[in-house]
């Protein structure tokens, strides 16, 4: 994909074999696997408010759907699979059974991220991964920097950072970011607003994955059930200032 911006699509190409698909996940085509980065289940139990875990079948219900659309064979998931291990047990309850439901469906990874905690979540999530490599990327949930990376020779794939693109008004959409060498999946929660893909937290964060300047970068914003490719970052950076934005 190149700087200039597309017109909406349910599948975006970001990188030779890896897509976008609407609703923020990510599509290996080799190994027709569906990547989704920091779920965050049982958000709403773990900070101790009164709702029900609403956004944990939510996001499982749009799991499940595109991988049966698109047929896959495996679904990692990136990182914070969980808000954190200590849980009701009803809302543990809620989320085994939705892992459960994801397994039915296709081979399960679950890659440990730092809501996990040092105990990985293993009494809720069972056994979990520190990275995982397919199609020629490195699959980690971004919050580490394994040597691999100091040698700058690894082609990576990680959440954590829960890219947005801030549209104005205090307005903002969750975003893909894609280079030749990095890309960073947006978050599944619909809690967090995340990193702005246009401030300097954001570039100071994918510098240990070797980016060096927005010109790297494209951004594609993933809205409802469509995607959005807006272009180069440099150039919708430039573009929102001059339009004051």
């Amino acid at each position: 994909m190149n700087g200039a911006p597309r017109a909406a699509a349910s599948i975006v190409e970001l990188v030779p074999g890896v897509s976008a698909l609407a609703a923020g996940l990510l599509w290996l085509h080799a190994t027709r696997t569906i990547v989704a980065a920091d779920l965050h289940f049982a958000y709403e139990d773990v900070i101790g408010g009164a709702l029900p875990v609403w956004s944990t079948p939510e996001i499982t219900a749009k799991l499940l759907a595109a991988a049966q659309r698109m047929k896959a064979e495996e679904i990692v998931l990136l990182g914070d699979v969980i808000h954190g291990s200590r849980m009701s047990d009803g809302a543990a309850c809620t989320v085994r059974e939705s892992l459960d439901a994801l397994r039915a469906v296709a081979r399960l990874t679950l890659v440990a991220g730092n809501h996990e905690g040092r105990s990985r979540g293993a009494s809720i999530l069972g056994d979990t991964v520190e990275f995982a490599h397919r199609d020629g990327w490195l699959l980690l949930h971004g919050d580490r920097h394994p040597e691999l990376l100091e040698r700058r020779e690894a082609r990576c794939i990680i959440g954590h950072l829960h890219p947005s693109l801030g549209l104005g008004g205090g307005m903002s959409a969750p975003a893909f970011l894609a280079s030749p060498r990095l890309v960073v999946v947006p978050a599944m929660t619909p809690y967090s607003r995340g990193l702005d893909v246009f401030s300097n937290a954001c570039m100071n964060a994918l510098a240990p994955f070797g980016i060096e300047s927005r010109r790297e970068l494209h951004v594609v914003v993933a809205a409802g059930d469509l995607l959005y490719p807006f272009g180069g970052l440099s150039q919708i950076r430039t573009a929102m200032r001059e339009r004051r934005i």
